[in-house]
């Protein structure tokens, strides 16, 4: 036997499935490029040597260990479609006496093969493109464009180790299933899944439960701090819920609908229903599949473009005023230094202070249980009934707003920023308020637009009530600290002149407190460019690649099921059924079938519309309109996209379906 007779085969077998196999070397070439390319911009010198800022560098990192894991999955979920497609003619080479160590190693050259081919031109056109990648992302984060050319050679060897241990990983799975089966199996492979599917109530009722509990964490959430678990939460039990649903309320609907014989027995339906029945089993994962790949692009792309499309009201929100100052546990004397050094910077940089608002306060972090209020120690996690306290005096209130408020001892106006207090009565650890009026908006800190904890501001009747709640909750029994102030104002001056007065601020009142900070929008819009374009470049990154993963879906689903339909179509054509109408069948089940996870997708996006936007206002975004007209917009252009697939894959159908 010919040294060469194992490769010779190996080469043959992907010639001859080059129907299945050109598109899955695509599509590891283009997964390859894509992880190449995040990593090389998570590694690239010329990213750090533009930004001293962390956050654009994780942001990066965390998209290449999410294109990492979805590399895994994709790649092994379509594997096992060429297996199952392959199984006969491994079955056939093991009838007419190869044995199946020799199979293996027609596998094992497969595999190499295809794994050379795909690394090596994944990797070289991810070099190519990794110059026109950095030069976008520096468009999008309005970084100026740098010269030079860079091939990290970490990324390579990642690149390299990661897609090697994918492709063992799956000639391990292919080897194995070999193994396990007898002649007989392998020929029978593709036919598996043919008999009538059970009616599986118990996974149904679970799909019922999971769904109905995510779509009611994501209805009923109120505050971002409740968010961040609930969403997350959410999203699992929809995926669950989809799974079973597709997989067993599928078949429970069909089988329903044939118990309706007044609509079953209707030559489009009988046929269409009988047909979609049998091949619920094995389309049901697969549609499952592309539903939530539909979801996670919509919600993907919707969220990030809105984010950087509103990045300026996300500034406004993070910064109501150009600049701000806040300096903690400061005596009146401090305070009077403190406005005399604005004064005096705005004064030497021939601006002035405009929209001012100043305020004492003193906030408290502590525990709410409904209308009480405790003093707890937080380390390094914020529990779910964490809640900060912000007091002001009337005084300040009224100065403010502009009002004529006034409180008696023991009364309160609240505000509240996050959460919800019930009853007229507030108890701070036994010290209580009665609320006389609840305001429906009071200008606040920036920083607290971003907190995830319940946030309430109280305005008191004056400072000494205040130091009386600090005792109460601190129990300090009259070692009283120095109250906090806020200080913050617009100017009207360009970029570069704000930024000078924020440094100077921030060197001169230093000096009178080294509990200070000083914020400005212009001097950390580049931050914010950073993080938010960053999030952008990784929504559409993530989405081109979620795309090919569905279209490559899409695409195996109609090849599988056009060669199982094959043979049910002909014998309806050689009893008499008209090729016409064998069309009008063959397209309304199609048309059912493949949209489907579009229509399931559009719900989910409804259903989880209200836990993202609680999502996003933790990153300062706030502007539902603008979330809706973009959320609108990408699922618009996502069914255009969806429906030039249907067109082009359903071509595919058709053809084997006529041969």
């Amino acid at each position: 036997m010919s040294r060469f007779f194992y490769s010779k085969i190996a080469v043959n077998n992907i010639q001859k499935n080059s129907k299945t196999y050109i598109p899955y070397i695509l599509a590891c070439i283009c997964t390859i490029v894509m992880f190449y390319n995040m990593s090389f911009l998570a590694a690239a010198k010329n990213i750090g040597n533009l930004s001293n800022s962390s956050s654009l560098r994780q942001v990066l990192i965390f998209g290449e260990k999410v294109i990492a894991i979805f590399s895994i999955i994709f790649l092994f979920y379509n594997n096992r479609f060429l297996v199952k497609r392959r199984k006969k003619e491994f079955g056939l080479f093991n009838i007419l006496g190869m044995e199946k160590k020799h199979i293996a190693i027609v596998m094992l050259l497969e595999m190499i093969i295809i794994m050379i081919i795909s690394i090596t031109a994944g990797v070289l056109i991810g070099i190519i493109l990794s110059k026109l990648i950095i030069l976008l992302l520096f468009k999008i984060i309005t970084f100026k464009v740098v010269f030079g050319f860079e091939i990290p050679i970490k990324s390579v060897i990642h690149t390299v180790i990661l897609f090697s241990g994918i492709f063992g990983i799956n000639l391990c799975y292919n080897i194995f299933q070999v193994h396990l089966s007898n002649p007989i199996e392998l020929l029978k492979g593709t036919n598996a899944g043919e008999k009538e599917p059970k009616t599986k109530w118990i996974i149904a009722v679970i799909g019922v439960i999971c769904l109905g509990r995510g779509y009611y964490i994501s209805l009923t959430t109120k505050y971002p701090l409740a968010a961040v678990g609930g969403f997350f939460t959410a999203v699992i039990l929809v995926i669950i819920g989809t799974y079973c649903l597709f997989i067993a309320g599928s078949i429970a609907i069909l089988k329903m609908l044939r118990k309706n014989k007044k609509y079953y027995y209707k030559l489009n339906h009988f046929v269409s229903i009988s047909s979609m029945i049998y091949r619920m089993k094995q389309n049901a994962a697969g549609l499952s599949n592309i539903c939530i790949l539909s979801t996670m692009v919509i919600v993907m792309l919707s969220t990030t473009i809105s984010m950087y499309a509103g990045i300026e009201d996300v500034l406004r929100n993070r910064y109501p005023r150009n600049i701000s100052v806040n300096a903690y546990n400061v005596s009146e004397n401090q305070i009077k230094k403190l406005n005399d050094v604005i004064e005096k910077q705005t004064s030497i940089l021939d601006t002035t202070p405009m929209n001012t608002v100043s305020y004492r306060y003193m906030y408290f972090i502590t525990t709410q249980n409904r209308e009480s209020f405790t003093i707890k120690e937080i380390n390094n996690y914020i529990p779910s009934d964490a809640a900060e306290l912000v007091f002001i005096t009337i005084d300040d209130y009224n100065r403010m707003s502009n009002k004529s408020e006034s409180l008696l001892k023991g009364e309160t106006l609240l505000y509240t920023l996050n959460g919800n207090i019930d009853g007229d009565e507030i108890n701070l650890n036994g010290f209580k308020f009665h609320i006389k009026k609840r305001l429906p908006s009071l200008y606040k800190e920036g920083r607290l637009t971003s907190i995830m904890a319940n946030s309430y501001f109280l305005v008191v009747d004056d400072m000494d009530t205040i130091k009386e709640v600090q005792n109460a909750l601190k129990g300090d029994n009259g070692n009283i600290e120095y109250v906090s102030y806020y200080y913050s104002f617009d100017v009207n001056a360009k970029r570069d002149i704000q930024i000078k007065l924020t440094q100077a601020l921030k060197k001169e009142l230093i000096r009178i407190s080294p509990k200070i900070d000083i914020e400005g929008s212009e001097s950390s819009r580049k931050d914010f460019f950073e993080l938010y374009g960053g999030l952008f470049f990784l929504g559409i990154f993530l989405g081109i690649l979620f795309i090919m993963a569905m279209v490559l879906a899409m695409y195996y689903k109609q090849i599988l099921e056009g060669y199982d339909d094959k043979e049910r179509y002909s014998i309806m054509k050689k009893i008499g059924m008209s090729c016409e109408k064998i069309r009008q069948i063959i397209k309304s089940q199609v048309l059912t079938v493949f949209f489907m996870p579009l229509i399931v997708a559009v719900i989910h996006l409804i259903f989880a519309f209200n836990i993202l936007t609680k999502f996003l206002s933790m990153l300062n975004f706030t502007n539902v309109r603008l979330f809706v007209i973009c959320t609108i917009i990408t699922v618009c252009a996502f069914s255009v996209i969806y429906t030039v697939v249907y067109v082009l894959t359903a071509k595919t159908y058709y053809k084997i379906i006529r041969e």
